[in-house]
Parts: C-alpha cells; sequence; structure tokens
C-alpha cells in the first residue's frame, strides 16, 4: 500500500465498514436530487442559487447606480421609476440591496469556508502531535469558545477599524474553535476504528493515514456544520455592520444599509425595510438548505420530517 494508490488491504476479519463514513457526501447529494426531494427544500436550494446569482452578477444587474448621490430624488416612495425606493442621499434601494448582495453573501461563504479550514487543520495537527499538544490546543479552544461569539467578533472588528475585512477576521476567530473542538473529537474516535488499526500494522505512517483515511471519514459532521453556519454567519455580519463594525459608508452592506434607514422607519420604512428583508430571506433559505445537507448525511433525520 505504501508504494501504491490501491485500497487497503488488511488481515480477514477487520471489520472495513467504518471506512465508508465520509466518501460518500457528493454520491448522498446526487440521490437526493436523484429522487423526490421536498417542496420546501426545492424551493431553498432555487432560492439559494438565485441569491448566490445576485452576490455574483448584482451590480450588473442594478437598475442604477449604488453610489451616485441624487438629492432631488431622496425619500422617493416604491413606485415605477424606482421600484424599492430611494434612501435620503437619492440612492436606489433595489440597486444598493444588489450591490450588496456580494458583500454580504459572498463574505459570508467565505468566512464560513476559511472557519472550517482553519478548524479542521488546527484539529488534525493536534491529532497527530503529542497528547499533551492536543490538550493545549483544546484548551485554548475553550478559552475562544467561553466568550460569546458576537461579544468575540465585536471587540475584534472594533480593535481592527470599521471594514469588511476586519468583519471577515473577528469571526473567523470567533468561528474556528467550535470547528476544531467538533473535529477533534470526530477524529479521535474514527482513529480507534479497526481499519485504521489494520493500517497502523502495515506500517503506514500518522501523516498518510491522517490524510487518505481519517480525514476523508470525518468530513460529513463538518459539511453539515458549514451548510447550517451560513445561515447564522450572515445574520452576524449584518449585526456587526449595523453596529458600525463593518464596513463605512457609501458600502451597500445589508446591515449597514438597515442601519442607514433606521432613522427614517416612519416616515420612509421602505429604506429600512427590504435591506432587512434580504437579510432574513437569506437567512431562511440558506438555513433550510443547512437543513436539507443535514438530511442528506443523517436520513433518520430526514425520516421524521
Amino acid at each position: 500500500m505504501t508504494g501504491t494508490r490501491e485500497p487497503l488491504t488488511v488481515p480477514h476479519g477487520i471489520d472495513l465498514s467504518t471506512a465508508a463514513v465520509g466518501r460518500s457526501i457528493g454520491g448522498r447529494i446526487r440521490r437526493l436530487f436523484g429522487r423526490r426531494v421536498a417542496l420546501v427544500d426545492r424551493f431553498a436550494f432555487a432560492g439559494v442559487a438565485l441569491l448566490l446569482l445576485f452576490a455574483a452578477a448584482g451590480p450588473f444587474l442594478a437598475p442604477f447606480s449604488p453610489y451616485e448621490v441624487a438629492p432631488e430624488d431622496a425619500l422617493l416612495p416604491p413606485g415605477p421609476g424606482h421600484l424599492l425606493g430611494t434612501d435620503d442621499a437619492g440612492r436606489d434601494v433595489l440597486s444598493r440591496i444588489l450591490a450588496g448582495a456580494g458583500t454580504t453573501l459572498l463574505a459570508a461563504v467565505g468566512i464560513v469556508v476559511l472557519s472550517m479550514i482553519t478548524g479542521v487543520l488546527v484539529a488534525s495537527v493536534a491529532a497527530l502531535l503529542p497528547r499533551w499538544t492536543d490538550e493545549a490546543v483544546m484548551r485554548v479552544c475553550d478559552i475562544f469558545m467561553s466568550i460569546p461569539s458576537l461579544v468575540l467578533a465585536l471587540g475584534l472588528a472594533a480593535a481592527i477599524g470599521p471594514s469588511l475585512t476586519s468583519i471577515i477576521i473577528a469571526m473567523v476567530a470567533a468561528s474556528w474553535p467550535g470547528t476544531a473542538r467538533l473535529m477533534r473529537g470526530i477524529l479521535r474516535e474514527t482513529m480507534c476504528g479497526s481499519y485504521v488499526e489494520a493500517a497502523q500494522v502495515l506500517g503506514v505512517s500518522r501523516l498518510r493515514l491522517m490524510l487518505r483515511h481519517v480525514l476523508p471519514n470525518s468530513m460529513d459532521a463538518v459539511y453539515v456544520q458549514a451548510s447550517m453556519e451560513i445561515s447564522g454567519t450572515i445574520v452576524m455580519m449584518a449585526g456587526l455592520a449595523f453596529l458600525g463594525v463593518g464596513a463605512p459608508p457609501p458600502s451597500p452592506d445589508w446591515g449597514s444599509l438597515v442601519a442607514q434607514g433606521q432613522q427614517f422607519i416612519t416616515s420612509a420604512w421602505w429604506v429600512a425595510l427590504f435591506p432587512g428583508l434580504a437579510i432574513t430571506i437569506s437567512a431562511i433559505a440558506f438555513g433550510l438548505v443547512g437543513d436539507a445537507v443535514r438530511g442528506v448525511v443523517d436520513p433518520a433525520s430526514m425520516s421524521v420530517r
């Protein structure tokens, strides 16, 4: 085995059934789309696809410039000229929401991906190092997790300075310990499997064993957590931007749009309402997709729906 990429051969009687736990996520998702899917899940996947399209092509779909100021058109209500009205500077609300989709949604996906990668790397390194190092890394994770994520992210973002980059750094720093903690427990359980013990008997190095067998068979929970985390990340990003530590004006970040429109909530409700609806719809859509992915990985949870 050490010289080829052939499957692991083990002595008779060793159970390799646990080796197929984590590599079939792609096949399960393909089977999900190949059979009857709950209507709500179809709407959720379609909604997420549409949101990602807006995130990628929003600036090109915007009917007006999201940054151009037109004081003569300030606070126009929704109508034929401006479907979602204008803000206090005369900027089209729909155009700013479309332009902010990329900032909010793509940044949220990026934050989750970076958090997952960081957490998996830290857990994998901890599992390969001596026991005392593993314990030290986990205690660091416990310290981070003892601080509420929003408080930690808010403090880090405020210290770095208001910008989208500061939000990304702060939220990754607040999110990776949970993934590392989860992944470390799974890795510890997977490394006790019979096929891992058989590979060690055959002389497979710990690094190769981790990369080719243990990690691929331990990723299902990370896929589920990542899909579920995007929804909360969108809301937290909007909250940080609302509190003033996000990208500074005139950035069309959705949280900033809600903050800018709160002072007109009684006289020009559309300025804050429509960005708020965009946040809500996105969080619900990604949350439903995350629930569907959990059903794929854990069929027992799908059977009760």
